[in-house]
């Protein structure tokens, strides 16, 4: 049985004393790649570095939506010039972000758009966040589909509605669960998610973020992806190697991979 982490933050501080020993533990639980996220341009060359030196990592270049504001001038064209490297698998973290305020919203849509754009023209995927801003990603994402078809795309650390899942499956998106599906106040989250095909999900653990049950309240890290893997197979009634034989082969599909 083997898994794929959609979604870890490895280039974060908290692994640089020991991503040796955590990614030891990562193929141990069974997970055969990391898809290592970035959020700035400088964090898109420490994803690239990263995966140059350790084979089961793959990166991504973006600016995540909270970062925009703080994006030098020079910032988004590093990302372009990244996005050239054949190691790069997708284009992201980007999105749209209602939560927090730190960039205005309008910045934010430009480089969601500028990410999508780039995915078309390079052929990758993209890895969306988005957060108390559903109608909003929607709505872009339903523009962009109307102008030129089915995009690549991953909606990640999925917690929203029965509605947008669909909306995004029916434009050929993947839905990606992390931890939270785990916890017990999300019920209506694992509704959600056992309702939904298989064959267009993905698990993640967003690590160092958001460690899922029972490993919660510790440091997050790729191998504790197993435990969100689990819950997604039980609410689904299939089989731990079924569920990772699934998500495996929608990953490779998203990613690009043989």
């Amino acid at each position: 049985m083997t898994l794929i982490d959609t979604h870890a933050h490895l280039d974060d501080e908290r692994f640089a004393a020991d991503l040796v020993d955590v990614l030891k533990r990562t193929a141990d639980a069974g997970v055969e790649r990391v898809v290592t996220i970035a959020t700035t341009a400088a964090s898109s060359a420490a994803c690239i570095e990263l995966a140059s030196r350790f084979p089961m990592l793959s990166p991504t270049v973006g600016i995540q939506p909270n970062e925009v504001a703080d994006a030098g001038a020079g910032d988004w064209d590093a990302v372009v010039r990244l996005a050239e490297n054949p190691a790069v698998v997708a284009l992201g973290e980007t999105g749209l972000d209602r939560y927090w305020d730190r960039t205005p919203f309008a910045q934010q849509e430009d480089y969601f758009a500028r990410h999508l754009a780039l995915a078309r023209k390079k052929g990758c995927g993209v890895v969306i966040h988005c957060r108390d801003a559903e109608a909003d990603t929607i709505r872009m994402l339903r523009e962009d589909y109307d102008r030129s078809g089915p995009v690549r795309a991953v909606m990640h650390s999925f917690t929203g509605s029965l509605e947008t899942a669909g909306a995004c499956i029916d434009m050929g998106l993947y839905i990606s669960f992390a931890g939270m599906l785990t916890y017990k106040n999300a019920q209506n989250l694992r509704d959600v998610a056992a309702q939904l095909p298989p064959e267009r999900m993905l698990v993640e653990t967003d690590s160092p973020y958001l460690a899922p049950v029972p490993m919660r309240g510790k440091r997050n890290e790729p191998a504790f992806v197993a435990h969100t893997a689990a819950c997604l197979a039980g609410l689904l009634g299939l089989s731990a190697e079924a569920l990772a034989e699934r998500t495996t082969r929608n990953a490779k599909a998203l990613f690009g991979w043989k």
